[in-house]
This record gives C-alpha cells, sequence and structure tokens, in this order.
C-alpha cells in the first residue's frame, strides 16, 4: 500500500510504533531523553535480542520454544553451581553449561519430530522442566562473586556503545545473511512454507528441525552466561516471563506464527518497540505486571490482525502450531 509515494510496509508501521512509544515516554519521563542511560538501557534486552533471533527460525519452521527462558536460567544455575559448590574453573563450568543447553534444545527437537508431537506441548513441558531443574539444583539461594574478567559484562564498551549491544547487533546481521543468502537458510525458509514439498524436493525436514531446535537451545545458555555476568548472580527464578517478549519480537516483527515468512529486521524493530515500552514505563514506576499485560496485548495484536486481514481477503485464518 503507498501513502503519498511512501510504500507502506509492515516494517514501516513498526517505525511508526517506536516514534510513538518513544515520545510516550519522553512525555512520562524527560530522564527518557539522556542518551548515556538509553545506551546503558540497551544492555537489557540484549539476551531477549539474541533468543528471539534463534526464535524467528523456530517460528519460521511454524513451531515454537516456550522453553527458552527457562533453558538460560538452568544454564546459569548449572554453572553458578559447578564454580561454587564444586570448585570447577569458571570457563569449564560455563562450557558444561553451554552443553547442557543444547542436549535441552536437541531433546526438544527429537521429541518433536521423531515422536510427532506439537512443539508447543513439548515445550511447554520443557519449560516446566528446565525451571524447575534450575531451582533444585540452586534453591532460593544466589550464587555472586564471580571474578573480574566474567562478571559486569554489561560495563565494557567500545566507544560509546556497550559491547554486549554491538554483540547483538552483529548478530542480527549475520542471522539475516544466514536466513537470506545461505542454502541453510533458502531449505530453512522452504520447509516452513511446506514442508511436503521440501521433503519431494530432497531437503531434510526432521534434521532442520533438530538443528534449530539445538541452536535456540544452545543460544538460550549463551544467554544465560551473558545474564548471570551482567547481573552479577546466578539465580533460578533468572528471566522468568521472558519467553514473551522473545516471541512477541518474532511475531510483531513479521514473522509468520504459521511459518513460511520470517524477516530478521523485523524481528530487531519490534525488540526496539519493546524496549522502548518497557524503559518508558519502568522510568515511570510502571509496575512489571502491567508491563507484561502491555507486552501481552502486542502479541495478541501481532497474531490476531494478520488473520484478520487474511479473513478480509478471502483466505483462511493460519493456527497457531
Amino acid at each position: 500500500m503507498k501513502l503519498k509515494g511512501i510504500r507502506w510496509s509492515h516494517q514501516f508501521t513498526l517505525l511508526l510504533l517506536i516514534a510513538v512509544a518513544f515520545l510516550v515516554s519522553v512525555h512520562m519521563s524527560r530522564h527518557f531523553l539522556d542518551p548515556a542511560y538509553l545506551l546503558t538501557a540497551t544492555t537489557n534486552f540484549v539476551e531477549t535480542g539474541l533468543m528471539a533471533l534463534a526464535m524467528t527460525f523456530v517460528i519460521l519452521l511454524g513451531e515454537i520454544d516456550l522453553s527458552v527462558a527457562s533453558n538460560l536460567a538452568l544454564t546459569a544455575a548449572l554453572s553458578g553451581v559447578l564454580w561454587a559448590h564444586f570448585g570447577w574453573p569458571l570457563p569449564v563450568a560455563c562450557m558444561v553449561g553451554l552443553v547442557v543447553s543444547a542436549v535441552a534444545g536437541l531433546a526438544n527437537g527429537l521429541l518433536v519430530t521423531r515422536l510427532k508431537l506439537p512443539s508447543l506441548t513439548v515445550t511447554l513441558g520443557s519449560m516446566a522442566l528446565l525451571r524447575g531443574a534450575a531451582q533444585v539444583l540452586i534453591g532460593n539461594q544466589s550464587i555472586t562473586g564471580f571474578p573480574d574478567w566474567f562478571a559486569g559484562v554489561d560495563q565494557r564498551v567500545v566507544g560509546p556503545f556497550p559491547a554486549i549491544t554491538l554483540l547483538l547487533l552483529v548478530a542480527a546481521v549475520a542471522w539475516w545473511a544466514v536466513l537470506t543468502r545461505t542454502i541453510r537458510g533458502r531449505m530453512t525458509q522452504a520447509t516452513g512454507a511446506n514442508r511436503a514439498a521440501a521433503r519431494l524436493s530432497g531437503i531434510s525436514v526432521e534434521a532442520i528441525t533438530v538443528r534449530v531446535f539445538m541452536v535456540s537451545g544452545l543460544m538460550a545458555g549463551f544467554c544465560g552466561l551473558i545474564m548471570m555476568s551482567r547481573v552479577g548472580a546466578a539465580r533460578w527464578d533468572m528471566a522468568q516471563g521472558r519467553e514473551l517478549d522473545v516471541i512477541t519480537a518474532v511475531v510483531l516483527g513479521g514473522t509468520d506464527i504459521a511459518g513460511g515468512e520470517a524477516s530478521i529486521p523485523g524481528t530487531m524493530l519490534a525488540l526496539i518497540l519493546i524496549a522502548v515500552m518497557r524503559t518508558g514505563m519502568g522510568l515511570a514506576e510502571i509496575n512489571p505486571e502491567t508491563q507484561h499485560v502491555a507486552v501481552g496485548i502486542l502479541l495478541a495484536a501481532s497474531i490476531a490482525i494478520p488473520n484478520l486481514l487474511r479473513m478480509r481477503n478471502g483466505q483462511k485464518a493460519q493456527p497457531a502450531k
């Protein structure tokens, strides 16, 4: 659609929403205009962004992974316990945590492909299982006192920019390149668009699905280490509820919940929108529960509006898998 020569696209809509959210946030708090504060605030959303990049591929396949935030917490809890209680070198403990996170993702993928179980059911179960395992491992304590070389990753800067924020931007470019410029990316898109046709074309649909779930789990584990360094502690309840932001960023960004269509730039723009909203509401001292409601409304709208448009155009609405 065009409006006075401007091509009206989904990403253009996201840019407008970001501008509106920015103006509302400025109105709610004058501190929102502080560039130094805004740059620092970006580090709070790096884990969400990295998990959303991997989740884009999961949803592109028409699947879902609800276990990412729980996987993050388990990786942090396991790594912290191995280091603090068993005396393992921290790099080794972190590597073990990453292996476990990848295995958890692998297990999700195998259950979906080998047993033909819905990914919603599988990852809902693993979400509870992994979070419960983290709580059993670490209890209600917090593990702190990490060495200086590990703690405070959000304080490391490259010029005026936090290093982990730049890491997210580099990762976004890399994931975009994988999706749009590589054979694996094209095969993943073909699989999400039509699995039967993909099989007839010689694409190993099951292998791609398992790989995508395993990478999603591994990315969640990596984010667990980042969060453990950023907050200087490991707890079982880390990133609780964060899967809502992750999925919202992907679906709001234009990735079809039914699969077959994805947008890495859209995911990043939706992440910025969520970050602006949450940061503005935080400065205005709006409680986290209300913030969750606002993000939940975004998620519901991002799923409902495309289906309503399809129905208006005479197409069948696409259910979430």
